[in-house]
């Protein structure tokens, strides 16, 4: 990776946006809850039982991502039980995924020799999905061929 974003020419990441994203899905506990609503956990007991987390944790994290517009509440009711919430990921909590198939990704890579547990793969065709870099144009590129820029400030 090149670019001209040398910390000694007086630049400076103080609006970096991996620290921002780091500030709203900072613990553990919260991307194994995220991990659980993309495998399709909606209930409170199912995220603590499968995340393995304490229920106070759980209810902390749920509640974080709540606030954080990730997870959003709503009422379920089944036959003769009473009123009870479930979480569903929000537009803004699915747009991570990216991000958690990159870190399973690297994860079933490095750290296990059999390659993970599970594996994404597309519905239509059947065939292993992996995360990559892509340019605008379209281009697969690796991190070798990356130039860092500074973003044109806006009004």
């Amino acid at each position: 990776m090149t670019g001209a974003l040398d910390p000694r020419g007086a630049w400076a990441a103080d609006r970096c946006t991996i620290a921002k994203a780091l500030d709203v899905v900072s613990t553990r506990s919260a991307f194994l809850i995220l991990r659980e609503a993309f495998y399709g956990t909606t209930r409170f007991d199912d995220f603590a039982a499968r995340a393995r987390i304490s229920e106070p944790v759980a209810a902390a994290r749920l509640r974080e991502l709540v606030q954080e517009g990730l997870l959003e509440r709503e009422d379920y009711r089944e036959p003769r039980q009473r009123t009870r919430q479930r979480y569903r990921l929000t537009a803004k909590g699915a747009d991570l995924f990216p991000a958690l198939a990159a870190l399973m990704q690297w994860g079933d890579r490095w750290l296990d020799n059999r390659g993970g547990p599970v594996e994404l793969r597309h519905r239509d065709c059947g065939e292993p999905v992996a995360v990559e870099l892509r340019c605008a144009a379209g281009h697969v590129i690796g991190t070798n061929e990356l130039d860092l820029a500074r973003r044109p400030r806006r009004r």
